[in-house]
């Protein structure tokens, strides 16, 4: 070997093992953690087991926010204490495990659930069933978490709202922005029946109990004409959007989560308002927009508003319909004085639906339709809870000049 050589071949290596080092510094140290679900129908009970194991980090204390109706029979390995609906495990410093059950059934309203257990399959949020907690975990360790299941005899089929792996054994957990990993969104589990589709990088996943009405290919349908128009407004399309649906007695609306929604079996795809509930909460999931404290109209006019306007973009409502449907809602918020509120459903969010549709007028009109409501919208995007404030600051962004919609009578 030459020298030259050997002596440039020496360099690399140092230089190989100066950025494996530095690479091996970057990466924050982390701990595995793995979610073990499964199912009691006679109870109507699933069964959690949640593992910890040290890596190069690990989790010094978890404090859960239970519900203590649904959560019991909490066992493990380390300390475990409870005051209230606070649970604080200690695992120490091995592996170590938490074991507890879960009520599924929850009833909403007069007979209506929201969380069903039969003897055949399983409805339910992910995110109640794992509860909100509270970590320490030393050098800003993060988790790296998978799902898995194990299901009663005649029970074939998980539908989550994440990707499962190669191994097709486990679901990874990745929720962005966050140190402690822990399932969100929808799970539907049981003797069910699902339709898939790739749409642009997009996976949709439609499911339900086997026998029930919900018609997943028509849901397909709409979803294949929108999905195209969402991308275009906001910009952004998760990786994956599960729907899951069931008749009666579950609750008969639609309701969004991370990364999916629930759709009741007997919801119309469009209304005779010319909204779509189903758009409408495919809204809430891809954008991730909610309202901070008394501007939950900001979330539902924006769901209700997109609902009808990419109907209309897309085809499926013709321009005319969809000028009825802003009229009703015109029609049905005259009233609203104003929309502050907690919580905002009915006249109020029809009223929200008006302003928006006037911002888009505004927007159109002083660019000299140069930009839309989108170019409004879009920047807040997935940066969570936003207040009227946020909203007219990225319309005098983008105008140069306040919002005249945005300083009426309805807001102040």
């Amino acid at each position: 070997m030459k020298p030259q050589f050997a002596s440039c071949l020496l360099a690399c290596t140092l230089f190989l093992l100066t950025c494996a080092t530095a690479l091996r510094a970057a990466e924050a140290p982390s701990y595995r953690v793995e979610y073990s679900v499964g199912f009691l129908p006679a109870s109507g009970e699933a069964t959690v087991t949640i593992r910890i194991e040290p890596g190069t980090g690990r989790a010094q204390r978890l404090r859960f926010s239970i519900d203590g109706e649904r959560h019991r029979g909490f066992s493990g390995d380390g300390e475990i204490s409870r005051k209230g609906d606070k649970l604080t495990w200690r695992p120490g410093k091995g592996p170590a495990e938490l074991r507890y059950r879960y009520r599924v059934n929850r009833e909403r309203s007069d007979g209506e659930f929201d969380a069903r257990m039969t003897a055949d399959w399983a409805l339910f949020r992910a995110d109640r069933l794992i509860p909100s907690v509270a970590v320490i975990a030393p050098d800003a360790a993060v988790a790296k978490a998978t799902l898995r299941f194990v299901l009663p005899d005649g029970w074939s089929g998980v539908e989550t709202a994440y990707l499962i792996n190669d191994a097709k054994t486990a679901y990874p957990i990745n929720n962005p922005g966050r140190r402690f990993q822990r399932p969100l969104g929808w799970l539907l589990v049981g003797d069910i029946g699902a339709r898939r589709e790739q749409l642009d990088d997009m996976q949709v996943a439609v499911a339900a109990p086997k026998g029930d009405a919900l018609r997943r290919n028509d849901v397909l349908a709409v979803m294949n004409t929108v999905v195209p128009e969402m991308r275009n407004a906001f910009d952004r399309l998760p990786a994956k959007v599960l729907i899951v649906g069931a008749g009666d007695p579950m609750w008969r609306g639609g309701l969004s989560g991370p990364g999916s929604l629930f759709l009741h079996a007997d919801r119309p795809l469009i209304s005779e308002n010319g909204s779509s509930t189903l758009i409408h909460e495919l809204v809430h999931v891809v954008t991730g927009i909610r309202g901070a404290a008394d501007d939950d109209w900001i979330a539902e006019g924006v769901a209700e508003f997109y609902s009808i306007e990419l109907l209309r973009r897309s085809g499926l409502l013709s321009e005319s319909r969809a000028d009825r449907a802003f009229a009703w809602m015109r029609s049905h918020g005259r009233k609203v004085k104003t929309l502050y509120a907690k919580r905002s459903y009915g006249r109020r969010t029809a009223r929200a639906v008006t302003l928006l549709h006037e911002l888009d007028l505004e927007v159109r009109q002083r660019s000299k339709q140069k930009r839309d409501i989108d170019d409004l919208i879009r920047p807040l995007v997935g940066t969570g809870r936003i207040s009227t404030d946020d909203l007219r600051e990225s319309a005098e962004k983008l105008l140069g000049a306040p919002s005249k919609v945005l300083q009426g009578a309805v807001l102040q």
